[in-house]
């Protein structure tokens, strides 16, 4: 059997719909010739002749017939399933596994969360909150994550998603600094 089995499969069906090696590679959009070596190629181990051929025509024998009766099902099913796994492309949909620090969610995602759920009402968000978020997101499922600083896992592609943030320690007038007992009394060594 070929290496490709699913495609010379399909052009088996292809060709048989089509009753023309010509018109079935113009439809796959390979050569003649392709179509032709790749149907030689499924006959030759089975050891017998799936199309009947003339000059003028091109009809599945017994045994072609019996074979397409076989794929025509399980085709169908390859191709419905391809065709639903395409429309994720056009319709997102499942759950989104993000993690990030519990001020930078509140920052970044729950701004936009009203608005993406409106646009996205098949995606789930399944946001995890933790201090220290620098996991590793693909042994943990995350598929995103948000990381304050520069940590950056190997392989992984970063996005800003905010403005520069300053950190800064505020305090009343009236606070005055420690003295020396102060920080003594309060130091952990």
């Amino acid at each position: 059997m070929p290496q490709n089995e699913l495609s010379v499969l399909a052009a088996f069906a292809v060709v048989a719909d089509e009753r023309s090696f010509t018109k079935a590679a113009v439809r796959l959009g390979v050569s003649t010739s392709a179509i032709s070596h790749s149907i030689r190629g499924l006959e030759e181990p089975l050891r017998v002749r799936l199309f009947a051929r003339t000059t003028r025509t091109v009809a599945p024998t017994e045994a072609g017939q019996r074979l397409l009766a076989q794929l025509e099902p399980t085709l169908g099913d390859i191709e419905a399933a391809l065709t639903e796994v395409g429309r994720l492309r056009n319709e997102p949909a499942g759950t989104i596994r993000f993690i990030a620090p519990a001020v930078a969610a509140s920052m970044t995602i729950m701004p936009h969360l009203a608005r993406f759920t409106r646009k996205y009402p098949d995606v789930m968000l399944d946001v995890v909150t933790q201090d220290d978020s620098r996991h590793d997101l693909v042994a943990a499922r995350f598929g995103a994550g948000i990381h304050l600083g520069e940590f950056l896992q190997k392989d992984m592609v970063a996005v800003r998603v905010s403005h520069e943030q300053r950190t800064a320690i505020v305090g009343a007038p009236s606070y005055s600094s420690p003295t020396a007992q102060d920080r003594k009394d309060f130091s952990p060594w």
